[in-house]
């Protein structure tokens, strides 16, 4: 049996950082752009946001550095 050799797995870990910190930005920018015209969406977004950013930290940046 052949072992699999994987050179550069810098492009995972870009993604998983893409993964872990795109959608609260994304997220942020939509519930400060819409903030004026419907303030309790924009309140959700934004916690939702909050969560994601939160979870995304916790619990896969323990899952990255293998102390689970």
């Amino acid at each position: 049996m052949v072992l699999l050799e994987i050179d550069n797995l810098a492009v995972l870990v870009y993604t998983i950082l893409f993964i872990m910190f795109a959608p609260p930005i994304i997220f942020l920018i939509i519930g400060l752009s819409i903030r004026k015209r419907n303030r309790k969406s924009s309140n959700v977004l934004m916690i939702i946001a909050l969560l994601y950013l939160t979870i995304g930290l916790g619990y896969c940046g323990l899952l990255m550095s293998g102390r689970l």
